[in-house]
């Protein structure tokens, strides 16, 4: 039996047909829990679902847009209905932006990115609380950002949604410890997935942003390693962990 306390768990993890996502999701199946794996990519969802489940695993796929409350509604229902509940969500999902600085933002790449990468998680985590608060217990890992602990990571649009998640961690570990649920964020440095950057070459963000990465990031990390630091969180090893936003990034919030 696992030692994570994650043996028999249910669990939804979104964004989970690539990257970081794919990988959480194979590593809680590791351990042992049951995992709902959320994705808008319907092929890549139903590949790990079937990853994971030919290794001995229980898995389901879902497959629809995360900012919109209906298909929300319809994943976690789906979870609670296979599973019995939901005990762990993770909010890993999103998209970067272009880098543009505010000043080249336009509305559509602002909406886009507030709308999956902050908005999508509150509606997830405001659909699964009744459930966690019925049980009295409960685990919610959002996949942040190194954009959320500082101004030189990522474009405005970007940077604001992940600064918006890392307060959204923070007050749900406050509103909600007395209750058995616990909020905590991982902080990825560059990580080896498949999400892109669609930059412009002549635009003033990119070039300011390239600049600052370039002199002071580490290596490039796995999408394993992230997911290894979620899973951690999510378990029992980490039962006192609250609030709480672990940079996994070799180093690069240090510098």
């Amino acid at each position: 039996m696992s030692s994570t306390g994650l043996e028999g768990k249910s669990v939804i993890v979104t964004g989970a047909a690539s990257g970081i996502g794919r990988a959480s999701a194979l590593k809680f199946a590791w351990e042992g829990a049951r995992v709902l794996v959320a994705d808008l990519d319907r092929t890549g969802a139903e590949q790990t679902a079937k990853e994971i489940e030919e290794t001995g695993g229980q898995a389901l796929a879902a497959v629809g847009d995360l900012s919109d409350r209906q298909v929300v509604e319809q994943v976690v229902q789906r979870a609670v209905a296979a599973f019995g509940g939901v005990e762990v969500l993770v909010n890993n999902a999103g998209i970067m932006d272009r880098m543009s600085a505010l000043g080249e933002t336009e509305d559509a790449e602002w909406e886009r990115v507030i709308r999956i990468n902050l908005t999508a998680p509150f509606l997830l985590t405001r659909a699964v609380l009744p459930h966690m608060l019925a049980a009295g217990r409960g685990s919610i890992v959002f996949t942040a950002s190194e954009a959320g602990l500082r101004g030189s990571a990522a474009g405005a649009a970007y940077t604001a949604s992940k600064h918006g998640v890392i307060g959204l961690v923070k007050n749900l570990a406050v509103m909600y410890r007395k209750q058995g649920i616990r909020a905590n964020a991982i902080a990825p440095g560059p990580t080896s997935t498949n999400i892109q950057v669609d930059a412009g070459a002549e635009a003033h963000g990119p070039a300011v942003i390239g600049q600052l990465i370039g002199a002071n990031i580490g290596r490039l990390g796995s999408a394993e390693e992230q997911a290894a630091a979620i899973v951690f969180l999510a378990s029992d090893a980490a039962s006192f962990v609250n609030g709480a936003v672990l940079a996994v990034d070799d180093g690069w919030a240090a510098v």
